[in-house]
């Protein structure tokens, strides 16, 4: 009888918070990689250098804008050249600098990182918006580098630094997010979204897609950068 009364003093309120809390931190699968530190961690890291990414593309652009025949420091040979994709219309989509976007975006994804390790924790609905306004964001990402490998004909060393950025940054609130049932999923779904994550299989197949992504870019250029050095 203690142990049933032993919180007997506290509201009914209460007490789901107390769920709530052990379902957020005390009830993780067991293993570093679900760890809220290792998570927020690896969100944080690759937001830093996504942003940091970001602000020197949106340096470049400022210069390229000054003077379109600008040679940038990225511009190591015909393929790898940042100032032939930074003068490009894919660049400038929505009328201004797309690494705009970024130094928008990535202020406020180190923000959840921040306040998540410290222990905050945000609403269901406002990690759910983020997972799904972050993923457009590394759709956009992907179409850049195939507008960059096949229309474009140059890579730039930042954007490929902002396209693996985000790619982590996206699998890590994604991870987050399927742990604690932040995505509104269907029941059936939700279930076979967190077996996935909690087996590992979200990690190795982010292992798997930047190793298909590496390779097809290395069949498409290699030859030619070995024939530019």
């Amino acid at each position: 009888m203690s142990d049933t009364t032993i919180d007997s003093g506290r509201s009914g309120p209460d007490d789901v918070d107390d769920v709530d809390e052990l379902d957020d931190d005390d009830l993780l699968p067991p293993g570093r990689l679900h760890s809220r530190g290792f998570v927020f961690g690896e969100m944080l890291l690759f937001a830093v250098l996504s942003l940091i990414a970001s602000f020197v593309l949106s340096v470049d652009a400022i210069k390229i804008a000054e003077n379109p025949d600008v040679i940038l420091s990225c511009s190591i040979n015909p393929i790898l050249d940042c100032a032939r994709v930074g003068a490009s219309w894919q660049a400038h989509v929505l009328g201004f600098p797309n690494a705009f976007l970024g130094l928008i975006a990535e202020p406020v994804v180190m923000t959840i990182a921040v306040a998540s390790l410290a222990g905050t924790r945000f609403p269901r609905w406002f990690m759910g918006t983020a997972n799904v306004v972050y993923f457009l964001g590394v759709v956009f990402a992907y179409w850049l580098l195939y507008q960059s490998t096949f229309s474009i004909g140059a890579l730039c060393p930042w954007c490929l630094l902002v396209t693996v950025s985000t790619t982590f940054v996206f699998v890590s609130m994604t991870h987050w997010n399927v742990l604690h049932d932040n995505l509104y999923l269907p029941a059936r779904v939700q279930a076979w979204a967190h077996g996935v994550v909690v087996k590992g299989y979200l990690m190795a197949g982010l292992v798997i897609w930047l190793t298909l992504v590496f390779a097809l870019e290395l069949l498409k250029w290699g030859p030619a950068i070995l024939r530019a050095g």
